[in-house]
């Protein structure tokens, strides 16, 4: 047996398909990007200075370290119906797996063109793999790998994230 044919229909119709694409809620500003640096002591004079910038990479940018902050939403929004999750896929998969316990096993980053002040940026989530059940010291469960690409306004790609999660189900007590 293949490692998706014991998962739910549901779950094997969300491998491959982009999911929950979505836009920033506001242009890229600098204040995030100075607050961002500040938090790490990043004294890079592209981040701080425009003349700096504009010799190095054509204008004012943010660091590329900072792509998935523009889509972690904040705890309270006007209008907001339920809690909003970044990386909502992640939460579906432990939802239709079954799997209430989670943990990061890696993350990796790509990046492209720059994100420049200013752009509007859009996302989606795409589920590439989900592992077969297996037993780890956390638990039975399984691995799976998400990707998010992000484009900008322009259509062009700036990254992409790669997310490796381990759901499991702790064993009984």
């Amino acid at each position: 047996m293949s490692a998706t044919q014991d998962l739910p229909a549901a779950v094997q119709r969300m491998i491959g398909t982009p999911m929950y694409e979505e836009q920033t809620e506001f242009p890229i500003e600098i204040g995030y990007v100075h607050n961002t640096c500040a938090a790490v002591q990043n004294g890079n004079p592209v981040f701080w200075n425009p003349a700096v910038a504009d010799a190095i990479t054509g204008g004012r940018i943010a660091p590329p370290t900072m792509l998935s902050v523009w889509f972690r939403p904040h705890h309270w929004a006007p209008g907001a119906r339920a809690e909003r999750k970044a990386l909502q896929t992640h939460f579906d998969l432990k939802d239709l797996l079954d799997l209430p316990e989670a943990v990061a096993a890696g993350n990796e980053a790509v990046f492209g063109e720059p994100v420049r002040l200013g752009d509007r940026l859009t996302t989606r989530q795409i589920v590439r793999s989900i592992g077969p059940l297996k037993q780890t010291k956390l638990g039975n469960g399984r691995f799976w790998t998400i990707d998010v690409e992000t484009t900008n306004q322009h259509g062009e790609w700036v990254g992409t994230e790669t997310y490796n999660m381990l759901g499991y189900r702790r064993p009984e007590q």
